[in-house]
């Protein structure tokens, strides 16, 4: 299973947003870290703010900071809302010559389940809770000052 590059850029805005949460951040401050594009990002914190993750606030000192803890924020549930719960394989959507013998379909259901399972192990803070993680998430431009 792979995560898609939503779900990528989900985890690094709340890893960047827990690390700076004692303040706003912007959208230009985390991709111009990351690298990536301001518009990706728009995307994946929009979906943020409206699963109750982020609090997102608009105008010239706008930024955006975690709605929640990050210890009540679980990656298992994070990664599930943005990749949504589809089976790996969709045998309703093709025809097979397998059909209604294959077992395929039935364990590649328990790999999904148990990889969520595992995901939902972790809370935030717990992926956050190495001082050299922290440290490099720290935004240069506050580390300069």
């Amino acid at each position: 299973m792979q995560l898609s590059r939503f779900t990528d850029y989900t985890l690094r805005v709340l890893f960047f947003a827990a690390t700076n949460n004692d303040r706003l951040t912007t959208l230009s401050e985390i991709a111009a870290f990351y690298e990536i594009s301001v518009e990706h990002l728009r995307k994946v914190v929009h979906a943020l703010s409206k699963s109750g993750h982020l609090q997102t606030f608009r105008g010239k000192n706008g930024g955006i900071r975690l709605a929640l803890p990050p210890e009540e924020i679980n990656i298992g549930d994070v990664v599930a809302q943005s990749e949504g719960i589809a089976p790996l394989i969709n045998c309703a959507e093709q025809s097979c010559r397998l059909t209604g013998f294959c077992s395929l379909q039935h364990a590649l259901g328990r790999a999904q389940a148990a990889f969520m399972d595992v995901l939902r192990e972790y809370t935030l803070a717990q992926l956050l809770s190495s001082p050299a993680m922290q440290q490099q998430l720290i935004s240069t431009d506050r580390a300069q000052a």
